[in-house]
């Protein structure tokens, strides 16, 4: 079993900048891909990056440019540098894994931005 815990989310005023991080733990390999989703309130849950461990990237369109997705591969880590924030990037934010191709997905972290 694999567990996936968040830190780093909090309160910021718009244009300002956060970094998350994502630590797996338990039964774990080293993962075939790390990243972030998030779900903002009423909607559905959506990609914001992923990495594999090739090192392809994958953003969203409205995070490229701002965001920035990162691993450590041999801590099983996972990071979010989040520059320029929007309120609208407001949300919960949720690490996902895939390890011996099962996902698995963290408690999320919460993320307010403030205009």
């Amino acid at each position: 079993q694999v567990q996936l815990v968040e830190s780093g989310g909090g309160l910021v005023q718009a244009g300002g900048s956060l970094r998350l991080r994502c630590d797996a733990s338990g039964s774990v390999s080293r993962a075939l891909s790390m990243g972030w989703y998030r779900q903002a309130p009423e909607k559905q849950r959506e990609l914001v990056a992923t990495v594999t461990n090739t090192g392809a990237l994958n953003y969203a369109d409205s995070v490229k440019g701002r965001f920035t997705v990162s691993r450590h591969d041999a801590k099983n880590t996972v990071y979010l540098q989040m520059d320029s924030l929007k309120p609208e990037d407001t949300a919960v934010y949720y690490c996902t894994g895939n390890f011996n191709w099962r996902v698995y997905w963290g408690q999320g972290t919460q993320v307010t931005v403030s205009s």
